[in-house]
């Protein structure tokens, strides 16, 4: 019970984080999935970015091509459990498969742990599990959330997130000399499952809440359907299909500064420990300012000015940090655009992306969304790879990729704007999508 001389404290903190008391339940199980999930996976997440660096980066779009046909056979795979599982239970099953992915691999590193191909492997399987793990956790939030609870509450929900982001390279810093790689992934392995539980907890929350009548039982049927759904609902769906066209201009973004971080860090620090602790210091930077703007900004902005906001203003952003990028190529500049491009992708980009799903009916939710962000996401890595090297091996000058980068980030940034405009109430958006109006 609170007490009456710190209820005016408790309620102004209420009012500046922008939740209701009835949303604390919620809020700490949402953020507690994806507090374990991103512990670990950004435990792992700097030993990956090192061994991509360590196979030479002229060959990073070789890895980035071979996580996309990966994500092509996986795919599927996710597609038939998403038919026949109900829809409370895709995301246990999906994780407790990935759990045993992990096993083995720690199996495999302690009986060869200098395998070439055992770590190039993990390399693109982790590149696979981040997004298809991450994509399930936000679709059981766009299933179990209307969507004014959404505009609320994903920001706050997704802080679980960065604060995940934050420990996961501590621990494994501390860790991995006690533990070895073999130990972060089995430790890993079991925080995947303490998300899983935390997402039926989720589900059984609104249950016992029901949103509206229909929501009442309808995640205990499975979606039904065909594997191949997703695909074919953003091919027929104008509203899909410009999220497919974000997310890819996203994409591109994203790998032409990875690989001028990837070439400016191969050049500026030799050593692979060096080199290690770097990526580890921009992700702290980076998740320690996330979770401020998440707490304190996300939301309210959000419910003020639209989702267009979210979605327009890191396009802008880096539309200028291609531009400094061009004509001051060197180490510092980059660092400030990639934490400025990835505290806005995490605080802004993708809650406002997430929210546009809220919308959708549930088959949507699970096999659309996550052909959109695993398969086109991908596709768009795979793509701005090659586009990237082949400028870089033409052009002789990354300034002329930078300036490339720039006109892409306009058209991300008007893509982005289109999507904020569609922002609606469910009735109003339902004929949109049924439609496929552009």
């Amino acid at each position: 019970m609170i007490e009456p001389a710190t209820r005016p404290a408790r309620e102004k903190l209420d009012r500046l984080i922008n939740i209701e008391r009835k949303d604390a339940p919620v809020i700490f199980a949402g953020a507690a999935m994806f507090f374990l999930l991103f512990t670990g996976y950004f435990m792992l997440r700097p030993v990956r970015e090192t061994m991509g660096i360590a196979g030479g980066v002229e060959n990073l779009q070789w890895l980035f091509t071979a996580t996309f046909i990966a994500t092509l056979i996986a795919l599927p795979i996710f597609g038939w459990i998403a038919t026949k599982a109900q829809r409370r239970r895709i995301l246990p099953w999906t994780y407790a498969f990935f759990a045993l992915n992990l096993v083995a691999f720690a199996l495999g590193f302690v009986r060869n742990p200098d395998d070439v191909w055992t770590a190039r492997t993990f390399y693109v399987w982790l590149s696979v599990f981040n997004l298809l793990a991450i994509s399930l956790a936000w679709s059981v939030l766009a299933d179990v959330l209307s969507t004014s609870e959404a505009k609320r509450l994903f920001a706050i929900i997704a802080g679980g997130a960065s604060l995940g982001g934050l420990t996961g390279p501590i621990l494994g810093t501390i860790l991995v000399g006690p533990m070895g790689h073999a130990g972060l992934l089995l430790l890993s392995a079991v925080l995947l499952v303490l998300s899983a539980f935390a997402a039926v907890w989720l589900h059984r929350w609104r249950d016992r809440n029901p949103a509206t009548d229909e929501r009442i039982d309808v995640r205990e049927k499975p979606l039904g359907g065909n594997i191949f759904a997703g695909a074919t609902a953003v091919v027929s769906s104008g509203y899909l299909a410009v999220i497919a066209l974000f997310v890819v201009l996203l994409a591109v973004v994203s790998t032409f500064l990875y690989f001028e971080q990837a070439r400016l860090v191969a050049e500026t620090f030799p050593d692979k420990t060096r080199q290690t602790q770097v990526f580890g210091i921009i992700d702290t930077v980076v998740q320690s300012l996330t979770i401020l703007i998440q707490i304190f900004l996300t939301g309210r902005i959000a419910d003020r000015f639209g989702i267009g906001v979210l979605l327009v203003t890191v396009p802008l952003i880096m539309a200028v940090g291609f531009l400094w990028l061009a004509f001051a190529p060197v180490f510092a500049v980059l660092a400030v655009i990639m934490v400025a491009r990835r505290v806005g992708e995490y605080a802004l980009v993708r809650p406002g992306r997430e929210m546009l799903y809220t919308v959708l009916d549930p088959e949507e939710k699970y096999k659309a969304k996550n052909f959109i962000d695993t398969v086109v996401y991908r596709g768009g890595d795979a793509v701005g790879g090659w586009v990237k090297r082949a400028l870089d091996v033409l052009a002789e000058h990354p300034a002329v990729a930078m300036l490339i980068g720039t006109g892409i980030a306009v058209l991300w940034a008007v893509t982005g704007a289109w999507l904020g405009r569609q922002e609606l109430d469910k009735d109003k958006a339902q004929p949109i999508l049924e439609k496929g109006i552009i």
